[in-house]
């Protein structure tokens, strides 16, 4: 959670479930070489010409004379701003600018220029916009086990900017929007008009389907011209579907930051992209690089930064802001940059945020001030958490009850609104109550001892397992499992002695 002063609350209701998985890079621009040629020197020091010093070639230059570069260049300060801006560190742009690299030099369109950006966001992305913006999330390439896997997402997205995917979805996109206002204004009545309007937005989710296909089979084509392991993608495809059942709860409600929702791993998906690969050649082809790729991720941050507080189990920790509290055993939190957000059992949901509110208004006047749906006023009672003044109250709204708690620390007012099913209510209060009293400042030291969570790269060693590999991870939940994700090590298969292996820690 990085921002206060939020909007109202009300639209819990229509978000409860699944909700929000966001958190979330550096813009690196991918430079081609400039030679410098060298000068032939006489005898003569003034026989040596003058030259000119020469603009460095940027991808900006590069791509002038791409008609599409306008749209991306436009949209790019969007993309930053909705995934935590741009991460730096210069090891990991340069080994994904190779990687970009050696895709372009075999590309199908070898003029046209990319920029590689990495995303500041935990969240497992990669997209491209027209004109050569190629966008992957630190997320993404934690779960990469080696640059091929991270050669198949970033030439899938080059093969969307490669067949104009981006182009043409803005055009389907517009005549859906006249379509759609054509239905409400003219057939709103009409049960026919409806359906064709239904209809129509199938078609048009079909084919943003058939375009992820297509992607696929530009993308495995390239990697493997690149001299790549071809089965790469369909290993990271796989990868992504252990992914979404190990995270289940973290489900974005957004699907345009959800790469799993955006690029669904289907099991036909798989097997087309295995049918891909084959065509090219068996099992064992192509290059992996996986140590390159390991220590150019070495020390990336894991997970969330400082700016939106840090998960560690059960319990959120928010430096900047000084605070913390729990939630209940169960349940699983999600730090996003609007607020954080948990899920538990019996569809229960928590969010949590902070608003500044005058110190001269009293807490009972602030609940009763419109932004809580539902609110029922005869409900609202002072509270303690500590030594903290809170106020707490129910409210109700579509098919679920909620507890809102309110509690001051000097100007700032932190919120806490607790959602269950109607026909769960008698757990409301208990639920509640325990996360908001959970609620408490932090010590100068605890703030001081607080450090992010990092992708670190190690050497196995004769006696190591999978355990004692685990066992050396921080601040995650079921370490082994998320282990053999991070390494891509199926359920049966050990660690390799001499092997490198990724753990998270701080």
């Amino acid at each position: 959670m990085n921002a206060l002063g939020l909007t109202g609350l009300r639209r819990i209701v229509a978000s409860t479930l699944p909700l929000l998985a966001l958190v979330f890079a550096s813009c690196s621009t991918v430079q081609d070489a400039l030679d410098q040629a060298s000068l032939e020197r006489s005898a003569a020091p003034s026989a040596v010409p003058e030259v000119a010093p020469r603009d460095p070639i940027t991808f900006e230059s590069a791509q002038s004379g791409d008609p599409q570069s306008s749209i991306g260049r436009s949209q790019h300060p969007k993309i930053l701003a909705a995934y935590g801006g741009a991460y730096t560190d210069a090891k990991l742009e340069q080994a994904l600018a190779g990687i970009v690299g050696r895709l372009n030099a075999v590309s199908d369109d070898p003029k046209r220029v990319y920029s590689i950006t990495v995303l500041n966001s935990p969240n497992v992305n990669a997209f491209a916009l027209p004109g050569g913006y190629l966008y992957v999330t630190r997320g993404l390439l934690a779960l990469a086990s080696d640059s091929a896997e991270v050669a198949a997402v970033l030439a899938h997205e080059m093969g969307h900017v490669t067949a104009n995917h981006g182009i043409e979805r803005q055009q389907r996109e517009a005549a859906a929007e006249l379509a759609g206002r054509v239905v409400a204004e003219v057939l709103s009545s009409d049960a026919a008009g409806r359906a064709a309007l239904a209809r129509g937005q199938l078609n048009l989710a079909s084919f943003s389907r058939q375009q992820e296909l297509q992607a696929d089979a530009l993308g495995i084509r390239q990697i493997g011209r690149a001299g790549y392991d071809p089965y790469a993608s369909s290993r990271f495809l796989e990868a992504m579907d252990a992914y979404s059942k190990l995270r289940n709860a973290f489900q974005a409600d957004n699907p345009n930051l959800d790469f799993l929702a955006t690029h669904p791993a289907t099991p036909q998906r798989i097997e087309l992209a295995k049918q891909h690969a084959r065509a090219i050649g068996p099992e064992g082809i192509g290059r992996k690089d996986r140590d390159r790729f390991l220590m150019g991720i070495d020390g990336m941050l894991f997970g969330d930064s400082a700016a939106e507080g840090y998960v560690r189990g059960s319990r959120f920790y928010h430096p900047g802001l000084g605070i913390t509290f729990e939630v209940p055993n169960g349940f699983v939190i999600d730090n996003t940059a609007e607020a954080v957000l948990a899920t538990g059992p019996d569809d229960t949901a928590i969010r949590f945020d902070g608003v500044s509110v005058p110190r001269s208004t009293s807490l009972s006047d602030y609940l009763k001030s419109g932004w809580i749906g539902g609110l029922d006023p005869t409900s609202i009672q002072p509270r303690r958490v500590g030594d903290l003044e809170a106020v707490s109250a129910r409210a109700a709204g579509g098919n679920y009850v909620f507890d809102v708690t309110a509690i001051r620390v000097g100007s700032q007012v932190y919120r806490f609104l607790t959602a269950l099913p109607a026909a769960k209510a008698d757990r409301l209060i208990g639920v509640a109550a325990s996360v908001a009293q959970s609620f408490r400042l932090l010590t100068p030291e605890e703030r001081e001892s607080l450090k992010p969570l990092r992708i670190r790269v190690l050497k196995a060693g004769a006696a190591d397992t999978v355990d004692s590999l685990a066992q050396r991870m921080m601040g995650v939940d079921r370490s082994a499992e998320l282990f053999r994700l991070l390494n891509g090590l199926g359920p049966e298969e050990n660690v390799t002695p001499g092997e490198l292996y990724k753990i998270v820690a701080e």
